[in-house]
């Protein structure tokens, strides 16, 4: 039951944001309550349906698919399907888990302006629309856990494969043409007695180069939290948040606009509910988050509608 993103962190999309397309693989508000703790082994499967609007100043340029835009306005409908092994095998004394995700969805984008090259600032045209229902690149996880009274930990290495629906020299895109490593660490304590759960993860993105536009992104660190309250046996509500920033410039013939490094904060709420579907156990989670302090990044507000469930597991 607490799931809750063991493998829906494994998500590959924020759509218009810093680095080459404004993204980065790792799914800022994937996690939260309950980050640390990795269940019982079992078999178990989870569906994060993700909602992200959000709007480029004007004044900006974005590198998306070779190309160089400003005034953006986009749209991303998707949903990350993940599946997740939690081993009964052992390694330093953590479980071993095994995961992988794969993003289908719908990407709306809208440019008010396409320059020819950010130095030059030559527009070549306007009033730019593109939208596309497409699969991303999946990734692939593995993630060791262990637990210790009322402290849950983990460690996560997540790989995005550059196999998806990549539209070069489009505006709208759900995967990255990119291979790309993440590296995080999630700890959790939590009362039952009380019912509180105090949350928190930190990871960092190692991303490699886009063949086709010979654009590298910069490291990324990201840091996400959360502090919740159970209310009743089946429902609780908390706070959450994350901070993203870009540690190292983007490089590469295609990076244009420079190091680009781009910078966001974003605090929101999250509401969960528990219940059972026969002998099934299901887990639902709603959290929003408004971003905010943007640098070189859209600001946008993000939906998120977490569902996971045991297809097996010990008892």
């Amino acid at each position: 039951m607490a799931l809750s993103l063991v493998a829906g962190a494994f998500g590959s999309l924020q759509d218009a944001r810093a680095a080459e397309n404004g993204t980065g693989f790792y799914l800022l508000g994937g996690r939260g309550a309950m980050a640390g703790y990795l269940p019982p082994p079992g078999v178990y499967f989870e569906s994060d349906t993700y909602s992200y609007d959000a709007k480029l100043d004007a004044r900006k340029s974005l590198p998306a698919g070779g190309r160089f835009v400003a005034d953006v306005r986009s749209q991303a409908r998707a949903d990350f399907l993940s599946g997740t092994w939690v081993t009964p095998w052992e390694i330093a004394g953590g479980n071993l888990a095994l995961g992988a995700t794969l993003p289908v969805g719908r990407v709306r984008v809208g440019a008010g302006l396409e320059y020819d090259s950010p130095r030059t600032n030559r527009i070549i045209g306007a009033s730019l629309r593109d939208n596309a229902t497409m699969f991303g690149d999946p990734v692939f996880s593995t993630m060791l856990g262990w637990h210790a009274g009322k402290f849950h930990w983990n460690a996560t290495v997540m790989v995005n494969a550059p196999a998806g629906d990549y539209r070069n020299g489009e505006l709208a895109n759900l995967a990255f043409h990119r291979w790309a490593t993440d590296l995080s660490g999630a700890l959790t304590w939590f009362d039952p007695e009380t019912g509180v759960d105090l949350s928190g993860v930190a990871g960092v993105t190692f991303n490699g180069t886009n063949p086709a536009t010979d654009y590298r992104t910069g490291t990324e660190f990201h840091l996400e939290w959360a502090a919740s309250k159970a209310l009743t046996s089946a429902l609780s509500a908390g706070v959450i948040g994350y901070h993203y920033q870009q540690i190292t410039g983007d490089s590469g013939a295609g990076a244009q606009l420079g190091a680009y490094k781009g910078r966001v904060t974003a605090l929101g709420g999250t509401l969960a509910y528990n219940f059972t579907v026969g002998k099934t156990p299901v887990s639902t989670r709603i959290k929003i988050l408004r971003e905010f302090a943007v640098e070189n990044r859209a600001r946008g507000t993000v939906g998120l509608l977490t569902v996971s469930l045991p297809l097996t597991a010990s008892p």
